[in-house]
């Protein structure tokens, strides 16, 4: 029998995915609904063709997006799970969520699985890229998404999380020009995360803790906000790419790991810290907080909100 869960997946032009995150969930969950951003490809098509409820609703950030679908999507199951169109449940955790979740205590609020990153058809293992704890399973009413505008986590409340051993992958299919640019549309949404730690521009989430997602996560959050961010970028950076590809090892995961590790770990850490750069020059002269929401949604084209 299926779990008692809901599948949530956001999309725009994924038809090179939508396929197959589908087809791997079917035997798990009892329903999926796709929350498309008016797409141009075939995503709609093959989605529904695939058993899944489509919705469209115009996209701002990750976040916003998807707890729109939680206020918005008539959800019936114990279960709620979030999963992107290029990610895919292995056969493993398929087992492991059908046998054991219906025996979890209420107490458990949520799950956390071991995400692992296929880059040129090859698994990243090393540069402390796995495992890559993520909360992706909880109780429906219990779990909500961050508001942020980069490296938003789903945090849970009412409960504790737990971890599930089993395979769970980011296998996307794309080429390299596909890859940069995405990382590129990230560094802009991360800058605009570190001027609000620096300028308290609208409200920060504060759900992220050890009990509410993974302990990684929120270790991470940490040490990023406390001391990365406060180094300056064409030093931390640097120091990040050393730490991962030599004493994390990265160097075992030969010449496609030395590419994903550079751009993803050195590249883009060095374009976020630019663009931070870029955006506080053109704002330096402004006063209000108002100026700065304004000439920061103008400069990187997000409408940002603020609580003021």
């Amino acid at each position: 029998m299926r779990a008692d869960i809901t599948a949530i997946i956001l999309t725009f032009n994924e038809e090179k995915h939508i396929s197959r995150c589908l087809l791997r969930l079917a035997p798990l969950v009892k329903e999926v609904y796709v929350v498309d951003s008016f797409s141009t490809d075939a995503t709609v098509a093959l989605a529904k063709k695939n058993g899944a409820k489509v919705t469209q609703n115009t996209f701002i950030n990750q976040a916003q997006q998807f707890n729109w679908a939680l206020d918005t999507l008539p959800i019936k199951t114990d279960w709620i799970m979030r999963i992107d169109a290029d990610e895919l449940i292995e056969p493993d955790l398929i087992e492991k969520i059908s046998r054991t979740l219906p025996t979890l205590d209420d107490e458990i609020a949520g799950v956390n699985f071991k995400r692992k990153h296929i880059f040129m058809n090859r698994w990243v293992r090393r540069g402390g890229r796995y495992p890559l704890l993520m909360l992706r399973l909880w109780r429906t009413g219990r779990g909500r998404v961050e508001d942020r505008w980069m490296d938003e986590h789903v945090v849970v409340s009412g409960g504790r999380t737990v971890t599930f051993e089993g395979g769970f992958s980011d296998h996307n299919l794309n080429d390299l020009t596909y890859f940069t640019d995405k990382h590129n549309k990230y560094a802009t949404r991360e800058a605009i995360e570190v001027l609000n730690q620096r300028y308290c521009l609208f409200a920060k989430a504060q759900g992220l803790t050890t009990t509410s997602a993974s302990r990684q996560a929120a270790i991470k959050r940490f040490i990023k906000e406390k001391l990365y961010n406060r180094i300056p970028f064409t030093l931390s950076a640097l120091l990040y790419f050393l730490w991962r590809y030599i004493f994390q090892l990265g160097f075992v995961d030969g010449r496609s790991g030395l590419v994903y590790h550079f751009l993803q770990g050195y590249w883009y850490r060095f374009l976020v810290g630019a663009k931070v750069m870029e955006l506080e020059k053109a704002i330096a002269h402004l006063h209000s907080k108002q100026e700065i929401i304004e000439e920061v949604s103008r400069l990187t084209g997000h409408k940002l909100n603020s609580v003021i």
